[in-house]
């Protein structure tokens, strides 16, 4: 990706706008002016999870061009887009049948900047083009299972620089999926879109300065300007390290001046409700955010109408002489649940017992979940923690697939308990997040393998099958049997919050 700046402080100068840089332009505009013009040895290396998604994406990209042959590849040096343009527009010009990430460059409205395609592939369709009684259209190959709309946009983008290049527009352009699927993009909806964010992206790389960052775990997490950026969130506190500012809504607070935490732990609830999707339990929400982290300190949602004043019962938390916590393992690009850890917690006797049920092949999948079933009805009566929908979601899924009785799965899904929605429900926490780990951590516990979590697990999965080496094995099974015991630390600390509030209502009804 060729880009440079004159001098320290002077205006930016982008001279190739590559389909990559369109990409991730969609997602996160500050990213591609890194990616363009920062210091690339503030990137942080590539996680385990990222280097499998890239060879998943590889071997995804192997398999569709095997459909192809004779397939050519047009020959110049990495980087080098000028001479990679003319050798594609050669292979063009002899009419080869498909063509393997050829280049296609035009000029941009902007002087200077180059517009800069690789699509996957070049087929050869009957037609008319400046090269004579045939035409070429572009697949891009996307590991993905749906067409994504920044899918799309940069599919379009490749039709848009190839219609400059052989003087005509292609009939489609394609996206080769996951599973199969061919995609065809509808180029009369899409090229609209495509101007809109291809203008803002010339703008924007061509300013001084970078975008204004905004945190994301769900987009940035796999970001390698991860670290670097969030290392200037935290230094400043920015607003998007609070659990429930979307940059739409952030955009509404900077409307109303509302920059720092600081404002916005003193700003009134009521002031902030009737902006555009926020409404009383957000505005309350955020307010209580702000001043949480403030304070470090646990703040209980409001219940106006609850006689004891907080959002949670009794009944929500309900306590056993058994009680249940649960997670599960899977490995997705098998289609695999091979792991229900369920760690078992004795109240008479203050004994805790993690079971790992384990299906190590894909054909144990059923006995691993037979033995679930089995080990949850002997303790009939207890109630089965877990966090988040996933678990039950998961139980209702299995249970079909292996033919447990209708009313036997929705027995056991009645003692089902979510500790995340009790815990968003109940309080807000001084947290960057309400994932397990943040939550956890914040009240006191840890894991005992410092980078575990759930992309490292599927990482670990993989490399047991592959190897066969049961370290692997091991290090998810501490992994998953921490989890269950976070869901059991902070159901416990919940429901010692909730007890205040408890006791006034048995109370009032004394």
């Amino acid at each position: 990706m060729a880009a440079e700046l004159e001098t320290p402080h002077s205006q930016p100068s982008i001279r190739w706008l590559t389909d990559d840089v369109l990409f991730h332009y969609q997602r996160c505009g500050r990213r591609a002016f890194l990616d363009l013009y920062g210091d690339r040895s503030q990137q942080d290396r590539p996680s385990d999870y990222l280097l499998k998604l890239r060879q998943d994406s590889l071997a995804h990209r192997e398999r569709v061009l095997e459909d192809y042959y004779p397939l050519y590849r047009p020959d110049f040096s990495s980087g080098d887009w000028a001479a990679g343009a003319k050798a594609t527009r050669d292979l063009m010009a002899e009419g080869v049948e498909a063509i393997r990430q050829g280049v296609l460059a035009t000029p941009s409205a902007v002087d200077g900047v180059q517009l800069v395609s690789q699509p996957d592939l070049l087929i050869r369709q009957p037609g008319w083009s400046c090269w004579g009684d045939w035409v070429y259209v572009p697949v891009d190959i996307k590991l993905g299972k749906k067409p994504k709309l920044d899918y799309q946009v940069v599919a379009a983008y490749h039709a848009y620089v190839l219609s400059r290049v052989q003087g005509v527009w292609p009939q489609a352009s394609y996206l080769a999926l996951r599973g199969g699927q061919m995609y065809s993009i509808d180029l009369a909806r899409l090229v609209p879109k495509l101007q809109t964010v291809l203008n803002d992206c010339l703008i924007e790389l061509r300013s001084p300065t970078a975008p204004e960052l905004f945190i994301s775990h769900s987009r940035c997490d796999l970001c390698h300007w991860f670290n670097h950026c969030y290392a200037e969130a935290q230094a400043t506190r920015h607003l998007s390290l609070l659990p429930g500012v979307t940059p739409a809504r952030y955009e509404l607070l900077k409307q109303q001046h509302l920059t720092t935490v600081a404002a916005l732990a003193q700003a009134s609830p009521a002031h902030l409700a009737p902006l555009p999707g926020f409404g009383e339990q957000v505005a309350e929400k955020l307010v209580h955010q702000a001043q949480a982290l403030i304070d470090n300190r646990a703040i209980p949602r409001s219940a106006p109408h609850a006689p004891h004043g907080f959002p949670l019962w009794p009944e929500d938390l309900p306590e056993g002489e058994f009680e249940l916590y649960f997670d599960i393992e899977a490995a997705p690009d098998q289609n695999l649940i091979y792991l229900h850890g369920v760690l078992v917690v004795n109240h008479r006797t203050g004994e805790t017992n993690f079971h790992a049920l384990l299906a190590e092949t894909q054909r144990e999948e059923r006995r691993a979940w037979n033995d679930f079933l089995d080990l949850v009805h002997t303790y009939p009566d207890a109630p089965v923690y877990h966090f988040c929908p996933y678990e039950a979601q998961t139980v209702r899924k299995l249970g079909q697939l292996y033919g447990t009785p209708h009313r036997q799965t929705e027995a056991l899904l009645d003692r089902f308990f979510d500790v995340h929605k009790c815990i968003t429900d109940g309080v807000t926490l001084p947290i960057e997040s309400y994932a397990l780990k943040h939550i956890a951590r914040w009240m006191g516990f840890d894991w005992r393998d410092e980078g575990a979590n759930g992309a490292q697990s599927i990482c670990w999965y993989n490399a047991w099958v592959e190897t066969g080496d049961r370290s692997y094995l091991d290090a998810i099974l501490r992994y998953n049997e921490d989890d269950c015991r976070a869901t059991y630390h902070i159901k416990d600390w919940l429901v010692k919050f909730a007890e205040p509030y408890w006791d006034r209502l048995y109370q009032s009804i004394g």
